[in-house]
């Protein structure tokens, strides 16, 4: 069941006052393209996102120089811990991408050569790169239709003997259906890492992405809800033995300086990421309330538009919108139309992972998750960033409709 904007803002943001929240639409308004006959409207801006913080970000990169705290260090570990109190979990531990993040988890929570980890096609390719690091084998669970997420019905039918995890995505800013998930991983003695890299500040059920399983595994890449200057990820768990082996395995597999206890990795996360971050981290609510906001206006603008599906937002959930992707019929005519127009898209994914090249040796063929295959015909995603205008929003929204109402297609 949806919920309306203002039912959302009162349970979700009961911190932000009317006045803060008028505060916040009148500095999205950046943009003004009243005057123009067509816009040009990025898919995303992080100029706009990144301006008012510049003074910011310098002072705290001058810091990191001065310091020379540049690879881990004193930066790393506030960042560790802010980062661990948002999500409220005892841990966050800093690592140096997202593909690290689950990498790590996974090797550290055992998973190895002859195991398998379920997890869903319709992902970034860095889900299964991570299991194959492992020398683990991927196996694939379609999607629910409405939410995009692993549809924990279908489970079952790929358990084997040689389960050992299961990996659900957060995909667009939106959590997978997490109890009837970890209901089975306990039933089989599964472990469970959530792939969290889209849902920064997203909840289930009032529990924010990442906490929920036995490990959360995040990337800060700069076009995140919460991203970096460059290369960054986190892993956050409540488990201290889990975090101690994540903690050896990011350097070099030594819990102290040239002490090695296992073969590691050089996967830490460097100071100047982790200042950037701390200094984000304390917007990233506000972000995300506009980016919720600029979702509620194209919902309604798409309102009563046949040939248009506007996502869906579970009763469970706390959206927040890292993607907004709508479904339509001859997705790519429609982008190009909308290219011409100005408007920036992107599509994720067009190919699903078990129909790329690289997983051809895992055996599967076009229709084995009819879902999953269907929608990377049909997303198209908007542009979605906080700083979006109203009038931007309303341009892309009136070039979708008459793209796809007006006949242009034929």
């Amino acid at each position: 069941m949806k919920r309306s904007f203002d039912e959302w803002c009162a349970s979700a943001w009961h911190r932000l006052t009317p006045e803060r929240v008028k505060l916040l639409a009148g500095a999205a308004q950046i943009v003004s393209a009243s005057a123009n006959p067509q816009m040009k409207v990025p898919f995303l801006d992080l100029k706009a996102h990144h301006a008012p913080l510049l003074e910011k970000f310098n002072g705290a990169i001058r810091e990191v120089i001065e310091s020379n705290a540049f690879a881990g260090g004193p930066f790393v570990e506030k960042f560790e811990g802010e980062f661990a109190a948002y999500c409220g979990s005892e841990y966050a531990i800093g690592v140096g991408n997202g593909t690290d993040a689950l990498w790590l988890a996974l090797l550290a929570l055992g998973i190895g050569e002859g195991d398998e980890v379920i997890t869903v096609p319709n992902t970034f390719f860095a889900t299964v790169e991570a299991i194959n690091c492992c020398k683990a084998r991927p196996v694939f669970v379609d999607v629910d239709e409405d939410t995009f997420t692993m549809n924990p019905a279908e489970l079952e039918n790929s358990l084997t003997e040689r389960t050992k995890a299961i990996i659900p995505v957060h995909l667009f800013g939106q959590l997978a259906d997490m109890d009837p998930i970890l209901e089975f991983a306990r039933a089989y003695g599964l472990f469970v890492i959530e792939d969290a890299a889209q849902a920064h500040g997203a909840e289930y059920k009032g529990r924010k992405a990442g906490t929920i399983g036995d490990a959360g595994c995040f990337s800060f890449y700069p076009g995140k809800n919460l991203g970096a200057f460059g290369e960054a990820g986190a892993v956050v768990t409540n488990d201290p033995e889990l975090r101690e082996q994540i903690q050896v395995l990011r350097d070099h597999g030594q819990p102290q300086k040239y002490y090695h206890t296992s073969m590691g990795w050089n996967c830490r996360m460097d100071g100047i990421q982790a200042a950037v971050l701390s200094i984000k981290l304390s917007h990233l609510d506000e972000a995300n309330f506009l980016r919720c906001k600029h979702a509620l206006e194209y919902n309604q603008a798409f309102e009563g538009v046949e040939g248009v599906a506007t996502p869906f937002e579970a009763d469970y959930a706390r959206h927040v919108y890292h993607i907004y992707a709508i479904r339509v019929q001859e997705r790519d005519k429609v982008r190009r139309f909308l290219e011409e127009k100005g408007v920036g898209c992107g599509v994720h994914y067009p190919i699903p992972i078990h129909l790329q090249e690289a997983s051809r040796g895992l055996g599967y063929t076009k229709g084995a998750f009819p879902i999953a295959e269907d929608l990377a015909e049909e997303f198209l995603s908007l542009p979605m960033f906080p700083e979006l205008t109203e009038e931007q929003v309303e341009y892309v929204a009136c070039c979708v409709s008459e793209t796809v109402g007006a006949g242009a297609l034929v």
